[in-house]
């Protein structure tokens, strides 16, 4: 009986243990991506990331993008408005609601660069904000403060707690004069972007 029960037991074919936690499965990975995203049949943005997760199960659902995320937003005639870069971005696809933390840095039009280390952008509000630091370099000047909120094509903006503005030329003095917190808007410029995760990891360099 021993030996019948040995010899049985020998046919069996191996099975891995059942899933049990189906939230925490990603629905679809996606290495080497490069792919446009629409609304309502009009590109609105393309997305270069190394991998991409879809997980449709947890709550709220999401996108990951746990190795960069390099973003392009176009407006409606398809010119490049703004170009992201980050380290890691989740996507919530059901709130519309992108967030983007580590070394995040955004070009505009205007050649205007922001960087931070946690960025939101909401498309149903069409608005980006932050509560941490920022630095914003335009053309002539650095603007510095704590918290942050702007339009989705970073034209017009407001800094909440302004730290400092200062020349381009002091940009290595630290005596910086604190200003209240202001609203800018910025002159028309157009801009060479980008068109690998690789290049645009470069711009932050």
């Amino acid at each position: 009986m021993l030996f019948l029960s040995a010899s049985c037991s020998k046919g069996k074919e191996p099975v891995s243990d059942a899933i049990t936690n189906r939230d925490s499965v990603p629905v679809m990975v996606t290495r080497d991506v490069s792919t446009y995203i629409s609304d309502s049949g009009v590109v609105r943005y393309k997305i270069i990331a190394d991998e991409w997760q879809v997980f449709d199960r947890l709550d709220p659902s999401m996108w990951t993008f746990e190795q960069g995320v390099y973003l392009e937003k176009f407006n409606n005639d398809l010119s490049i408005e703004a170009t992201i870069v980050a380290d890691t971005a989740y996507y919530y696809d059901k709130k519309e609601l992108w967030e983007l933390r580590g070394n995040v840095h955004i070009e505009n039009e205007q050649d205007e660069q922001f960087d931070t280390q946690l960025l939101f952008w909401d498309q149903k509000t069409k608005r980006v904000y932050s509560d941490l630091f920022i630095r914003i370099r335009q053309q002539k000047r650095i603007i510095t403060g704590i918290g942050f909120i702007s339009n989705q094509d970073f034209t017009r903006y407001t800094i909440k707690q302004t730290q400092g503005i200062f020349p381009i030329k002091e940009e290595s003095q630290t005596d910086s004069t604190s200003l209240a917190t202001d609203t800018i808007a910025a002159p028309t410029f157009s801009q060479d972007t980008a068109t690998t995760l690789e290049q645009a990891k470069e711009i932050q360099n």
